[in-house]
């Protein structure tokens, strides 16, 4: 079976400073996908360039195929040395996880990661490995659906230290927090925002450290359907519906010219719901065989303004506020579906040009609704979702 993967990792930098001692990348692939998260000597400017090389670097060679060995030993050579403490040092982990849940772990002196599997306990076996003198601890394992795996700086594990606990937020007391998460968390991001919440409230908003965490889950990978607009020619009209409708997955249409043309070729009859009419939003419209029904331009703009705030949004830093989250009207209705129900988004959109959504700022050719789908897809791919799109002439 092949999974969804998805990564979603932030960090709260050591009180006082302006960047953070902590980098994570997270690099695709044609199997899967690659994380690394390094923690650089001490903190501020020098330690954020001892993490940042140590994450370009060791993504970098074990894309290309290189061994552990041979990326230590590039790390090694490659690192600045500290002129205080003469070190070149910088902990870290590497995850290797392909889309059939397979997973390879390098550690290097971070946390220990956490693996959180929804049926049973999963006993992982580390073995060790010394690469240029370093003890490097290797795992392989594979994960199912809705497993979480979990990595951390050690900022997490010591929130609170010497504080609010005495001993620090602790490996073990994390863990049972994470785990009782995991099961009310629909993502990775929301794992790792509530996760930092709880980080920042131990340090009393002063952390003493830099902090990040990395959450992968594995998931079963969900299909939405969007069509939106008409072809320019009339005449494939019913191969457009035809294609959308043979896709997998949840159909959503969006537009009323559009609903009429699918309305029109499933020999469908199409329902407005005026309960769900806002001052913003034009109301639902139902149809036997389609999932959801909206307005195109008006809703397609909202949606946008929605994710553009969920991108921005942390439970720590409640700067935007997700006020349409509990909302039933169609762009609030159609977010939540692109957020928690998408891993794949496929898009049908017709090339006709409305007069009336015209921008005379724009070149004749262009619509809006082709910019705001436009628009649409950085943000849908900004959070790691899979895109493809079918264009009608």
């Amino acid at each position: 079976m092949s999974y969804y993967i998805d990564v979603f990792s932030d960090s709260i930098n050591k009180y006082g400073e302006e960047l953070c001692g902590d980098n994570v990348e997270i690099v695709s692939t044609e199997k899967g996908v690659i994380v690394v998260l390094a923690d650089g000597l001490g903190s501020g400017v020098k330690a954020n360039i001892l993490a940042t090389m140590t994450t370009k670097i060791a993504a970098t060679m074990m894309k290309n195929g290189a061994t552990i060995y041979e990326t230590v030993d590039t790390i090694v050579h490659t690192l600045p040395v500290c002129s205080v403490r003469k070190l070149a040092y910088s902990t870290f982990t590497i995850v290797e996880i392909n889309r059939d849940g397979t997973v390879y772990i390098a550690e290097y002196d971070n946390p220990p990661y956490f693996l959180i599997n929804k049926n049973k306990d999963v006993k992982i076996e580390r073995y060790t490995s010394i690469a240029r003198d370093k003890v490097v601890l290797e795992s392989k394992f594979k994960l199912e659906a809705d497993d979480y795996l979990v990595l951390v700086s050690d900022g997490i594990v010591h929130a609170g230290i010497e504080g609010l606990l005495r001993l620090g937020w602790q490996w073990n007391n994390v863990n049972l927090f994470l785990n009782f998460l995991s099961k009310k968390e629909p993502c990775a991001k929301c794992l790792v925002s509530d996760t930092l919440n709880i980080c920042k409230k131990l340090y009393s908003n002063k952390p003493g450290d830099d902090s990040t965490i990395v959450a992968i889950k594995i998931k079963e990978c969900k299909y939405i359907n969007i069509f939106t607009g008409p072809p320019k020619d009339k005449n494939k009209d019913k191969f457009a519906v035809e294609e959308f409708m043979k896709a997998n997955g949840k159909k959503i249409v969006c537009g009323g010219t559009t609903a009429k043309i699918v309305e029109r070729e499933l020999n469908g009859k199409l329902e407005i719901d005026l309960s769900t009419l806002t001052e913003d939003i034009p109301p639902i419209g139902k149809m036997e065989g389609i999932d959801l029904v909206t307005e195109g331009v008006l809703t397609l703009s909202k949606v946008i303004d929605n994710l553009k705030k969920y991108i921005k949004y942390s439970s720590y830093n409640k700067k935007e506020k997700l006020d349409w989250y509990f909302k039933t009207d169609a762009a609030s209705i159609l977010t939540k579906n692109l957020i928690n129900e998408c891993t794949h988004l496929n898009l049908f959109v017709g090339k006709a040009v409305n007069p009336a959504h015209q921008n005379p700022n724009l070149s004749v050719d262009l619509s809006v609704k082709l910019n705001l789908i436009d628009e649409l897809i950085v943000l849908m791919k900004k959070l790691r979702k899979i895109v493809t799109i079918t264009y009608f002439d």
